[in-house]
């Protein structure tokens, strides 16, 4: 085996890197958690110098360089970083739009349709090559990998399937808005590729944007609300009637522009909650079709999903109980966040033909040591105790009605917190819920919390139907909570009875102990966690960054590994 190491680089929206050596994911982190700007974009420098200190090498030490995404869109946004820097400061409301952004709006669609040509490709290989020498890179291999490749890269290796349906899809990428391949005997085949000229994902971005909420981060807030609504039949429901699913092609008189028109004409007539339900409706039929067509194709009753869309979990969870599935499996980071680990599984697979790779957990970010933990305690003058059990200590002031921040160990990849970096709360107790919401994560009112159970209490706690929990353990589908559990589950539960559930096995040791340490009061071990920063920041990633949280909020209680740092 080729003792070298990959590394794979994204540079657009959620930029990062990941780092393979000898088939194993070494590191793997997002942008986002390094510069403090929540979703960044540009080239990650900040991700592949902490790839490379975590690993304890220098530059030289890579020698294959994976590069995800190389469309005239992204090129362009590459030789002029301003126009990235201009959408990503008015797709996350902090510059107000001006006369001409309707213009420019039409442009950008029509641009993303486009797929690589022979200049884009030269022109990004050009651009990556140099951003790499300036960082210390040289005598590298740089290989130039496809959008929705390396978004089925990630879901069909790391899925533990042998052979699978792999799906992909997205708003838009290398032209084209998702795929289908089929996994099997150590490779990849591409049966079909979806252009982006009708795309799901840029539908479901425009009900966002027209909902006054941030497109590329808010669309969860769309799928919260829908449940909300008074039911459109499908008959009355007039989104129904703007695409349909044909085979493997989604097909429509509109395309991205023409389809913001018409979905603005159609909310002048429906209220918000409904226009969500109508779109939520839209996007699961059109989408189970598909898979079910995918599956046909290829003969594979096991399927991998990857790409933004699937970021939907009331989606995830249609697909598993409504098509004729064996087993399905999300790849935890789905969005473009993702891609650069994509990338650097496709190229380590070239190098050393490996065909999947072990996912036992999330956990590929930074971690830091009692040192590092004991210097940010000094600066701060927090007191602070070293604690013999921090998962007893921590269970006890949760069931006494605390929210605690909790960091742990290293830090998650992707949107959600895994134990790691979490804040947590009793599950059962709605008033706790609310007060986190309102006050602490500022997050709008319908929007649910998630829990974190241990593994082997889920089926006791909710109805999971022959569904094998153990290939979506990280929050990337719903389930339907027990009527006799809804009590214990009142502050992790949405209105229409469903939970998105982190399943803890043998991966966190501490954080399974707390979980242990709940059950000995609740009866089972689950407790509310959701991620560890205030709205509109990206999650934490250094002890420093924890204890400025725990300063700037009302919550008493930060558990920095095995200290307690408390306020007087």
């Amino acid at each position: 085996m080729i003792d070298k190491y990959v590394l794979g680089i994204w540079d657009g929206h959620d930029a990062g890197a990941a780092l393979i050596h000898r088939g194993n994911i070494v590191f793997a982190v997002n942008e986002e958690r390094l510069s403090r700007r929540k979703l960044e974009v540009g080239f990650p420098v900040l991700s592949i110098g902490a790839s490379l200190a975590y690993a304890g090498i220098e530059p030289e030490a890579v020698t294959e360089v994976a590069f995800s995404t190389s469309d005239p869109a992204k090129t362009l946004t590459r030789l002029l970083p301003s126009l990235k820097e201009e959408y990503y400061l008015i797709r996350r409301r902090k510059r107000r739009s001006g006369k001409l952004d309707n213009l420019k709006k039409a442009f950008k669609y029509r641009l993303t349709e486009m797929g690589p040509n022979r200049l884009s490709r030269a022109l990004t290989r050009q651009y990556a090559s140099s951003a790499l020498n300036r960082v210390g890179f040289r005598n590298i291999h740089l290989t130039l990998w496809d959008h929705h490749r390396c978004h089925a890269e990630t879901a069909a290796r790391l899925s533990g399937f042998a052979s699978c349906t792999v799906l992909t899809l997205d708003g838009v990428g290398d032209g084209l808005c998702g795929s289908v391949w089929r996994f099997g005997d150590n490779r990849l085949q591409n049966i079909k590729n979806i252009p982006a000229k009708v795309s799901l994902g840029i539908f479901f971005e425009h009900i966002t944007n027209l909902m006054n909420m941030r497109e590329l981060e808010d669309e969860g807030k769309v799928m919260a609300l829908a449940n909300y609504a008074f039911p459109v039949p499908d008959v009355e429901n007039p989104l129904l009637k703007l695409f349909q699913t044909e085979g493997l092609d989604l097909v429509s008189k509109h395309r991205s522009v023409g389809l913001y028109r018409e979905l603005k004409r159609v909310l002048w007539q429906y209220p918000s909650e409904q226009f969500a339900f109508m779109a939520q409706r839209a996007l699961e039929k059109a989408t189970l079709t598909l898979v079910e067509n995918a599956l046909k194709t290829t003969g594979e009753p096991n399927i991998a999903l990857a790409g933004g869309v699937f970021s939907n979990i009331k989606l995830n969870m249609k697909v598993e109980q409504k098509t004729p599935i064996k087993k399905v499996f999300v790849f935890p980071h789905m969005g473009d966040g993702g891609l650069a680990l994509g990338a650097a599984i496709g190229a380590s697979h070239q190098q050393t033909d490996s065909s999947r790779y072990v996912l036992k957990d999330l956990y590929t970010g930074p971690r830091f040591s009692e040192n590092q933990i004991l210097s940010s305690l000094k600066q701060w003058h927090f007191p602070y105790e070293k604690l013999d059990d921090a998962s007893e200590t921590a269970a006890r002031l949760i069931l006494n009605g605390e929210i605690i921040l909790w960091f742990q160990g290293r830090m998650e990849l992707g949107p959600r917190a895994l134990g790691n970096r979490s804040i947590l709360a009793r599950p059962d107790n709605r008033e706790i819920k609310d007060r986190l919401n309102l006050v602490l994560k500022k997050r709008v009112w319908y929007q649910p919390f998630c829990p974190s159970m241990l593994l082997h209490d889920a089926p006791a706690i909710l109805e999971i139907e022959g569904r094998h929990i153990e290939s979506n353990r990280f929050m990337t589908t719903g389930f339907r909570v027990k009527r006799e559990c809804l009590a214990l589950m009142a502050g992790v539960t949405n209105i229409d009875g469903t939970c998105r559930p982190h399943f803890v096995g043998d991966e966190n040791r501490v954080y399974r102990d707390l979980l242990i340490n709940i059950k000995k009061t609740l009866g089972r071990g689950v407790i509310l966690n959701t991620s560890f920063n205030i709205h509109g920041e990206p999650m934490v990633c250094t002890p420093d960054e924890a204890i400025d949280m725990f300063h700037r909020t009302q919550i008493n209680h930060l558990f920095l590994e095995n200290f307690l740092v408390r306020k007087e």
